[in-house]
């Protein structure tokens, strides 16, 4: 009654003039930066701040924090909520947690379908957003005291048990995604190691010390790849013009997206709690588990609605449960709820156990306006979607220099580097030499964004046991994950020499 009670008095502050104005304008430029590939959400609300301070001059301090985070959380869930355009359209991951709705959204574009997944998207957004606020309101206290039970050992086997679970984005072959998320694992050793400071694969060339940045990796790989495939195979395969045939998702589709959506809303909203574990975990985690729980995995790399529906939903339901231990404990989920925690510190307001009992009107004020932002978003982006969609319709002649244009725009704006300029195009190389052989190209970039964390979570975890590596197993949370990774490759090799079918390699 507590909690309805201080909701109510939060959308009296979200619903002001003002505050409808800094939502409407957050997730508006959310949406923007979500679109545009090489910004992301980190970078969208880090060059907020200082924006948002120039807007909220002269107000008290406490409405001045109130507005200031509406706008700025606005752009978080809004760029969540872009981010999927790129993906589906010109199969470019502006960010991470896109990276697995290339897999079926940009298929679904080349068959005209690119309305129906944008809709899906967006619906599937919009479900998982008020879905994890619910569970924001509803669970954030015991919630939060579960997430303080994982270590750096729990986190550690948690993503082994991710690493090996890419398998399941394999397509055909296991042994291949297996050996793509090796070379994404050894692609995150190179640059500076952060414990020793020791320069690791960088043969001492100053470019090399910061490591491969994901963007210039997965741009290149997905949106460069696909243009080298495109104009090379331009005489062999003719290329029909692709065009939109619906943009409404059909009955179908909503019935096969229902199940994924509430599914991927409830595993990414659990997934987001955890700190450090992000959207990208989610999202793939969702898509690895619709794909086992499918009747027909085998569509699944070939169009599935349910592989853009489940992802999205995650990556959106992530981002509201990341904002729980940022909110309640103080402690930052994902890299932008870590910009998010300098927001709040640089208004003097002190995010953790005090928050909700200290600054209430901040506190509720900022959960109602994500309520209204995001009715805004589905208002704003389902009209969208129409000309979203008519992107697919322009002829490859016009499409690939702008794909080409916006690759090298997004890489550069960010690196400011031209040393990233020749990655971005060796990975491009490399993408489209990988795509014609069937390497699937999402292992390689997990295991590149989950390299450090998981190297990092394991020596932390071995520096608190004296380096005794019993610690993995003696833990109890950590125990589970590491049986489930074991089961995980295991049980489909056992299924296979039983004579069952399943989607392991005949080279295993």
């Amino acid at each position: 009654m507590d909690a309805l009670t201080y909701l109510l008095h939060g959308f009296s502050v979200a619903l002001s003039g003002y505050n409808l104005l800094f939502a409407f304008f957050g997730v508006l430029i959310g949406t923007a930066v979500g679109v545009l590939p090489g910004i992301g959400p980190i970078s969208g609300v880090a060059l907020l701040i200082p924006v948002t301070a120039t807007l909220t001059g002269g107000m008290d301090p406490e409405n001045a924090a109130t507005s200031a985070i509406i706008l700025l959380a606005g752009v978080y869930y809004g760029a969540m909520y872009g981010g999927s355009t790129t993906s589906i359209l010109l199969n470019t991951p502006g960010e991470s947690s896109s990276v697995v709705t290339t897999l079926d959204g940009y298929q679904l574009a080349k068959q005209g379908r690119a309305g129906a997944a944008l809709s899906i998207a967006a619906i599937g957004s919009f479900v998982a957003g008020m879905i994890s606020l619910l569970g924001l309101i509803l669970l954030a206290e015991p919630l939060s005291n579960v997430a303080l039970l994982f270590g750096p050992a729990e986190y550690f086997s948690l993503m082994l048990l991710g690493l090996l679970a890419v398998s399941g984005l394999a397509g055909k072959s296991m042994t291949k995604a297996l050996i793509m998320t090796v070379v994404g694992l050894l692609l995150a050793t190179v640059g500076i190691d952060n414990v020793s400071g020791v320069d690791r694969f960088t043969f001492h060339q100053p470019f090399l010390y910061g490591g491969f940045e994901f963007l210039t990796v997965a741009v290149g790989l997905f949106a460069l790849g696909e243009v080298f495939k495109t104009v090379i195979h331009r005489e062999e395969e003719r290329r029909e013009r692709l065009t939109v045939k619906k943009v409404l998702p059909t009955k179908e589709d909503m019935k096969r997206s229902t199940g994924p959506i509430l599914r991927g809303s409830l595993l990414g909203f659990l997934i987001g709690v955890l700190p450090g574990a992000g959207a990208t975990m989610a999202s793939f985690f969702s898509y690895i588990m619709e794909k086992k729980f499918s009747k027909h995995p085998e569509t699944f790399g070939r169009g599935a609605i349910e592989g853009v529906a489940a992802p999205e939903s995650a990556n959106n339901a992530a981002s509201g449960g990341a904002m729980i231990p940022l909110l309640t404990l103080g402690i930052p989920g994902s890299g932008t709820t870590a910009i998010l925690l300098g927001a709040f510190m640089m208004y003097n307001v002190q995010p953790g156990p005090l928050l909700f009992q200290d600054h209430p009107m901040v506190a509720w004020g900022v959960i109602a306006s994500m309520f209204i932002g995001n009715i805004m978003l589905l208002i704003l982006n389902m009209p969208l979607v129409k000309i979203f969609a008519k992107i697919i319709d322009t002829p490859t002649r016009y499409l690939i220099p702008f794909i080409i244009a916006i690759s090298v725009f997004g890489v550069y704006a960010v690196q400011l580097s031209l040393f990233d300029l020749i990655v971005l195009l060796f990975f491009g190389i490399f993408g489209y030499l990988l795509s014609l052989h069937e390497y699937p190209l999402a292992p390689l970039v997990l295991g590149l964004v989950l390299g450090p964390m998981i190297e990092n979570n394991m020596r932390r975890a071995l520096t608190a046991s004296n380096g005794n590596f019993l610690v993995f197993i003696e833990k109890p949370i950590s125990l589970f994950f590491l049986i489930a990774a074991l089961l995980w490759i295991l049980v489909p090799l056992l299924l296979k020499a039983r004579g069952k079918k399943v989607l392991v390699n005949e080279s295993m």
